[in-house]
């Protein structure tokens, strides 16, 4: 099943749980459901995005903070789509570019990705955390409607960088927020309709001091949403940050090697 992979980066689940009306109204519907999970440490960027799409922790995978700037050594769902024949695309900040396509990243060359024999074979990239969050939606949209992908990252920034300049108790955090789940109700509703499978989940979260990389829950919990025929809508299934690239493989219906939160899943997968 063709899976849209949403990562709002920086949205804790304490701002998550108030702030993301369109997604909790689907979910009131019976179209989806809401679980907590929490993120693996340290709670920093670049080695949740690996974590996420390789199902690697830090401490193993070595991309331990931002400034590991090089490819991944592991298998993303980007290879295991790829090697199973299927499109890639992400809409998405430049270290997915760099951790997956190339390394160092090249904005005149990478910025605007057309290359099959990559993992992820179409992108747009973008490096500036105040990219507008709008633009980065209707990027995603244009890759979808081009290039038909079967598994789509969406990586929109402006909540995180609303939290470093403002930090988590802030309007100003707390609105691009749902800024973000103001775009979902534009965007998501063809995807369900046009049969896609959809996750929305953050990175890691924020704290008051404008900032994240610790312990603190208000920067470890994050929520996970999910939508489609694909899911159980359990109640009792308790996903795992480490669990999700599985899990998104399952869906995809590709061989992979990574742990899976069956109990998320409609029905028992091998």
């Amino acid at each position: 099943m063709k899976t849209i992979l949403v990562v709002l980066d920086g949205l804790s689940d304490q701002v998550a749980q108030h702030a993301m009306g369109y997604l909790f109204a689907e979910c009131q519907q019976g179209n989806g459901h809401y679980y907590r999970l929490t993120c693996e440490l340290p709670s920093l960027s670049r080695p949740l995005y690996e974590c996420i799409l390789t199902g690697i922790p830090p401490v193993r995978s070595g991309i331990i903070h931002n400034g590991v700037s090089r490819l991944s050594t592991e298998r993303s769902i980007f290879h295991y789509a790829r090697a199973a024949g299927l499109t890639t695309a992400a809409a998405a900040y430049h270290w997915v570019s760099e951790l997956y396509n190339r390394s160092p990243f090249s904005a005149v060359r990478d910025r605007h990705t057309v290359a099959p024999d990559r993992p992820i074979q179409y992108g747009h990239f973008y490096w500036d955390d105040r990219y507008p969050d709008s633009h980065l939606f209707e990027d995603a949209e244009s890759l979808r409607l081009n290039y038909d992908p079967d598994f789509l990252l969406i990586h929109p920034m402006n909540i995180d960088d609303a939290g470093h300049q403002h930090g988590l108790s802030s309007s100003q955090y707390r609105n691009r927020a749902r800024m973000a789940d103001g775009f979902l109700s534009q965007w998501m509703p063809g995807w369900l309709a046009a049969g896609y499978q959809v996750m929305v989940t953050a990175d890691h979260g924020m704290n008051d001091d404008r900032s994240h990389g610790g312990t603190l829950a208000e920067e470890t919990q994050v929520p996970l949403f999910v939508f489609g025929r694909g899911f159980s809508q359990q109640a009792e299934a308790a996903p795992r940050q480490t669990e999700l690239c599985g899990t998104v493989c399952t869906l995809l219906g590709v061989a992979h090697d990574k742990p899976v939160c069956h109990a998320l899943l409609a029905e028992p997968r091998a």
